[in-house]
């Protein structure tokens, strides 16, 4: 295993989707967690030490646990990392003159093992306003830009090395063979973690922990519950019980589809439960974006457990947690604040009658694709576009109505359906509509209109944690526009979302 502490970059999840991607597995923690919390110590080959936005020499920068140090494996320090590595050792970063934000041409020792493989000038991209003024004893420099003098510093007898640069992102042309320079000629790791060795372990490890109890599992239809349950099931048999909550926040024809799809997999044991009264009651009045998915979160525990008090010997709560809701719903001091909390990890109440089991909780969005083509779940599931937890409550902006989620229902089952007649649905990462809090005036049929404004969102991504607004022929575009216009009561008026994820997020709210 390779370890990153994560200092508050925000292309921290990048350097574990490339280590993922050379099928070494990795864990990503805050950057100040204690070294005795760190699960799989005695499997660990390497640390890393990501970028962050703080200065090292500010009075609330963030330093890891002191006993990193007496690890014995490799450390990287990337940006910031390196200069926690300068600090900590006996050399000094202070502010540049020139901060260098961009691709840099940097000039890099060859005969280094952590540049191996590459031309002695390399296109790399710089995110900096500090730089080292003083490298620390024993230490030597590898790498030169015009700006900065200590672009990248190693220590082999110490085996400890740095960079000023980010090899992780798209942007450095070989910045991924410095990452495998480092994580197999260095720290010696084996390619050796797939999704099949990951369904052994994974399922050897929730049967240890179930036993013989029964497990209540949160069946949404997506993809993520879908695959949770299947794994579950894959390790338990019949002691997972999935409950289909019917909170009236899906997709149009969802419940229906669920109920075709998954009676025939779990038989008796698949429950669907009606409560799209409840959820809207307790959603009346609330216009916060975060305390909604609180009160959803809240709200699903509640039903769960109202259920599970009708079955006997249940013990444990399934969900489909997936790193990047782990990630975004952590705050990691370094970082300003979580992004937003999610249903499935901010919105547990702090004394849940029921554990829970996560088998996905340090997967990826795109591993869990892959995981549930192994076990053999079908395309039309796998194969869908990302859902929100939340679900329509997070794109029916302010306050949650019936008659706002219906006209949503609608606009959003017409952009699924021409999205998918122009051959795009597999495509494109994620398309949907969103409902806006305000009316605009129209005209139809010589009659004044005063209705709803719908957003049309389309975006791809490798793992929802930066996305690129999709470019939809304005053709496309036009029927979308026209057929919600026409077809959907409530609506007059229809834009198109052109942000990018970040400084955006995929969803509105």
């Amino acid at each position: 295993m390779i370890l990153i502490l994560d200092f508050g970059s925000q292309y921290t999840q990048l350097i574990a989707r490339r280590i993922r991607e050379e099928k070494v597995y990795c864990e990503l923690y805050p950057g100040n967690k204690p070294i005795k919390s760190f699960s799989g110590l005695k499997d660990l080959k390497g640390l890393i030490l990501s970028g962050g936005y703080e200065s090292v020499y500010s009075k609330d920068a963030p330093w890891p646990d002191p006993e990193i140090w007496e690890l014995g494996v490799p450390i990287f320090g990337i940006c910031y990392g390196m200069q926690l590595i300068a600090e900590r050792l006996g050399g000094k970063v202070a502010p540049s003159k020139r901060r260098e934000f961009g691709l840099a041409s940097v000039n890099v020792e060859c005969n280094s093992s952590l540049f191996n493989g590459l031309s002695s000038e390399e296109t790399l991209w710089m995110s900096h306003g500090d730089k080292l003024s003083k490298i620390p004893k024993g230490f030597e420099i590898t790498a030169k830009s015009d700006n900065s003098p200590y672009a990248a510093i190693e220590n082999t007898a110490k085996n400890i090395y740095g960079v000023q640069f980010h090899p992780e992102v798209k942007h450095s042309v070989n910045g991924r063979t410095i990452l495998k320079n480092f994580i197999f000629k260095i720290c010696g790791s084996k390619r050796d973690w797939t999704m099949k060795s990951y369904i052994v372990d994974e399922v050897k490890r929730i049967y240890e922990r179930v036993g013989k109890s029964k497990v209540l599992c949160a069946l949404s239809g997506g993809v993520d519950s879908s695959v949770a349950a299947v794994m579950l099931y894959k390790a338990i048999g019949k002691q997972l019980i999935c409950i289909y909550v019917d909170h009236g926040l899906q997709r149009l024809g969802e419940t229906e589809r669920v109920r075709e799809v998954f009676g025939r997999m779990f038989g008796k044991n698949l429950i669907i439960v009606a409560a799209k009264k409840i959820f809207l009651s307790k959603l009346k009045g609330i216009t916060d974006p975060e305390q909604k998915r609180k009160i959803i979160g809240h709200t699903f525990i509640e039903v769960f457990e109202g259920e599970a008090k009708k079955l006997k010997g249940i013990d444990f709560l399934l969900q489909g947690t997936i790193y990047p809701d782990v990630i975004e719903s952590v705050s990691i001091k370094g970082a300003k604040s979580p992004i937003k909390s999610h249903h499935n990890v901010g919105g547990l109440p702090e004394k849940m009658k029921m554990k829970l089991v996560e088998p996905l909780r340090f997967l990826f969005k795109d591993e869990v694709r892959i995981l549930g083509k192994e076990l053999g779940i079908p395309s039309e599931i796998i194969d869908r576009q990302p859902f929100p937890g939340p679900g329509l409550a997070v794109r029916t902006l302010g306050e949650i109505t019936k008659e706002k989620l219906n006209i949503l229902k609608e606009a959003d089952n017409i952009v699924m359906e021409e999205i998918k007649k122009a051959g795009l649905y597999e495509k494109i990462w994620q398309s949907f509509a969103v409902i806006l809090p305000v009316k605009t005036v129209g005209v139809m049929g010589d009659a004044r209109t005063y209705e709803y404004v719908i957003a049309i969102r389309a975006v791809n991504s490798e793992d929802a944690m930066t996305a690129d607004w999709v470019k939809l022929p304005y053709e496309l575009l036009g029927k979308i526009s026209s057929r919600i216009i026409n077809e959907v009561k409530g609506a007059n008026r229809v834009v198109y979302d052109i942000s990018n994820k970040p400084p955006a997020t995929i969803e509105w709210e």
